[in-house]
């Protein structure tokens, strides 16, 4: 459940005075074709799944949000795609934080990293950053080496699945285990349809190395969702092809108790805290 003890926005600069125990904060600093970033912690150490926005723009909103920089340990890229690595080369020199990236990603993106903060990452392969579980697998995308994350600590597991063409096995399995997930719902299938895309374009949006639409979204959450699901957070909205309160009155039909928000390519999210309700102590309510 989202955690009570922690406001619904956190506005605080010091390290999580009201952490609460057994539990993970996540937040969107970005999400679009414009630029994506997203922020995990177990309280004592972060990590970024991509910098796709400038280094400035980083430090800007997570000071907003009274998060730390100075926990952020890793960055993690899902591919070459300069909406994901746009911040990573400045962000992670600046802050010496080591960026984990596949060999095929790196040759085909623009980051010029030093050696000393590059590190390499392999699908299934659990990498450990202090007390947290990055677990990377595959998916379909236009990339060299395209792959999605799940976070895990504390027994709260969270996963980031977005730039995703099809719902293949890997996604619908990593999926089942998230008591919070940052999933793409891309476009609105009428409106790019009858949007003023090319046809080329539309065909690339759709294809199996594409993006999810709304309905295909919703099917993976509806069918693959775990019952100790807490929080989903709507990404990688389309601006011409989709609206935030289209697909926030859909999922919500569809909830089941689930906390459904959308996370902005303008602005960042509230900060979210999610508990591991089996390791609780006492019973937690809104």
């Amino acid at each position: 459940m989202i955690c009570p003890a922690c406001p619904t926005s956190i506005k605080r600069t010091d390290f999580f005075p009201f952490f609460a125990p057994m539990s993970l904060y996540l937040a969107a600093l970005n999400s679009g074709s414009n630029g994506n970033c997203y922020y995990i912690s177990n309280g004592a150490e972060a990590v970024l799944i991509d910098a796709g926005i400038s280094c400035r723009e980083t430090e800007r909103r997570m000071m907003r949000m009274g998060l730390p920089i100075g926990i952020v340990r890793a960055i993690f890229i899902t591919h070459e795609h300069t909406d994901h690595t746009r911040g990573a080369e400045v962000l992670s020199r600046k802050y010496n934080i080591p960026v984990y990236v596949t060999p095929a990603t790196y040759r085909n993106s623009r980051m010029n990293l030093a050696p000393e903060i590059l590190k390499h990452f392999s699908a299934g392969i659990p990498v450990y950053i202090g007390d947290l579980c990055v677990n990377p697998f595959p998916k379909q995308h236009d990339a060299a080496e395209p792959h999605s994350f799940t976070v895990s600590g504390n027994g709260v597991t969270v996963g980031i699945f977005t730039d995703i063409g099809i719902v293949c096995e890997h996604v619908a399995q990593h999926l089942s285990q998230c008591h919070a997930a940052f999933l793409e719902a891309n476009y609105d299938e009428q409106m790019l349809e009858n949007g003023g895309y090319p046809y080329y374009l539309k065909q690339r949006i759709r294809g199996m190395e594409g993006h999810l639409s709304n309905t295909q979204a919703l099917d993976l959450f509806t069918t693959h969702r775990p019952q100790h699901m807490q929080l989903l957070v709507l990404s990688h909205l389309s601006a011409e092809n989709n609206h935030p309160g289209l697909v926030h009155e859909l999922f919500s039909r569809h909830a089941n108790g689930i906390k459904i928000a959308v996370a902005s390519r303008h602005v960042e999210t509230e900060v979210f805290c999610v508990v591991n309700l089996h390791a609780a102590t006492s019973p937690v309510s809104l």
